[in-house]
C-alpha cells in the first residue's frame, strides 16, 4: 500500500507502540474501499472512524 508523504507524516504523530496497528487498520480500510494509495484526507477520515466504533 502506498502512502503519501503527508499521510506518513500524520501517522508519525501516533505513539510508536500503536503505530503498526493503526497503519494496518487504515490499510485494511483502504483496501475495503478499493484504494491503492493513502493520502492525508483518507487518513483523517479513517482515523475519525476509529472513535465512532
Amino acid at each position: 500500500m502506498d502512502w503519501s508523504a503527508e499521510a506518513e507524516k500524520a501517522l508519525k504523530e501516533v505513539p510508536f507502540f500503536v503505530r503498526p496497528a493503526v497503519r494496518k487498520r487504515i490499510e485494511s480500510m483502504a483496501r475495503d474501499t478499493g484504494r491503492t494509495t493513502i493520502d492525508v484526507d483518507f487518513y483523517a477520515e479513517a482515523k475519525a472512524q476509529f472513535g465512532s466504533k
